[in-house]
């Protein structure tokens, strides 16, 4: 069977089956980028995590570097917005189906059917954000079709969790998960640690948006978690929770208090309040992958960014913003360098 008849294969039977949640749509090269490189455009498709496109965060970062890799090398792009389980994995497999060179999936969430596709389609490349997969004999490495893109997020979250800590005149911070899962404990582990270490005297409040996927888009949830931690004395609050942080935001604007950000500078959302982000520069990793698969590499296994590879790193944008002054920059850059150096090493609690 030709490979565009099983496409259309693929979305008769999805429909079929009620699953007809998926959003799909092209982002085209420019005409001029495909005709100099003298090759076949290389084609890309992407399935958006919870929250989908506009979350301003995590998959607004992956979508980045796509595009960045549209406009730079010439690529053929299209995205997937899933609706729920069933369309994530259907979008994977559509995609896969469809003869992309190149399937990446946002999160966690992606990683059982990832692997499953990865496996049913090993003449494919697959590349998964956050993947985590874990059997009864410990992580489960991906096949040599496919790649995990990880990330240190506690050396960021330790960075901003300094900053917070050395602006907070009540020696109180705020954290807000999304779902509680170790992934997201990774935050709030290194937010601590770094607030510990130059406050040993400070306190953070801990709060979680719920235990499903959900909890990442659910910006009421965050907002009500946000305003109990500012009630209770916080005077800085830290979201790791996706558009719930939109949330928190709100909060913070309410009680003219302080908000970190994380994934992306979120400082568009409520400028004059955001202290800063936790960047996590998942659009670098993205179009470095794609970069080497057009030119016929492919890394497979796990790959992992941070502050020493430039896939970490905190928001700052001063003196222009205000928010961070000289001291407390110099302070945290040190603690950046001890971190790179291996004199500072952050554990999982």
């Amino acid at each position: 069977m030709k490979a565009a008849s099983r496409s259309l294969l693929l979305v008769v039977t999805l429909v079929l089956l009620g699953i007809n949640a998926l959003l799909l749509w092209p982002l085209r090269a420019d005409s001029t980028a495909v005709k100099d490189s003298g090759r076949r455009p290389l084609r890309v498709g992407l399935v958006f995590d919870v929250g989908g496109r506009g979350d301003k965060s995590f998959n607004d970062a992956a979508f980045r570097g796509v595009d960045q890799a549209v406009r730079e090398l010439g690529i053929l792009a299209e995205f997937v917005e899933p609706g729920d389980g069933a369309d994530r994995e259907s979008g994977l497999r559509l995609l896969a189906a469809r003869g992309f060179d190149l399937v990446l999936g946002v999160g966690f969430v992606f990683s059982d059917d990832m692997l499953q596709i990865a496996h049913d389609y090993p003449d494919r490349h697959f590349a998964c954000i956050d993947y985590a997969k874990f059997d009864e004999h410990g992580f489960v490495v991906p096949p040599r079709n496919m790649v995990a893109l990880k990330f240190r997020e506690e050396e960021g979250s330790f960075l901003v969790g300094a900053v917070g800590a050395l602006l907070s005149p009540h020696k109180t911070l705020g954290f807000v998960g999304g779902m509680d899962i170790p992934l997201i404990h990774k935050f709030e582990s290194g937010y601590r640690q770094g607030a510990l270490a130059v406050c040993p005297d400070c306190k953070v409040l801990v709060g979680y948006a719920g235990t499903s996927a959900d909890a990442f888009k659910n910006p009421a949830r965050g907002k009500e978690l946000a305003l109990a931690q500012y009630q209770a004395g916080a005077d800085v609050v830290f979201h790791a929770a996706g558009s719930t942080g939109l949330g928190v935001f709100e909060a913070a604007r309410e009680k003219n208090r302080r908000a970190i950000g994380v994934d992306s500078d979120q400082w568009d959302d409520a400028p004059g309040y955001m202290l800063t982000s936790m960047v996590k520069r998942i659009e670098v990793s993205v179009y470095n992958v794609i970069a080497e698969l057009r030119e016929g590499r492919f890394d497979p296994g796990v790959k992992v960014f941070g502050l020493r590879e430039g896939g970490i790193d905190y928001a700052y944008d001063e003196p222009r913003r205000g928010m961070i002054p000289t001291h407390v920059r110099a302070r945290v850059e040190a603690l950046r360098k001890d971190i790179i150096d291996g004199k500072t090493v952050i554990g999982d609690k």
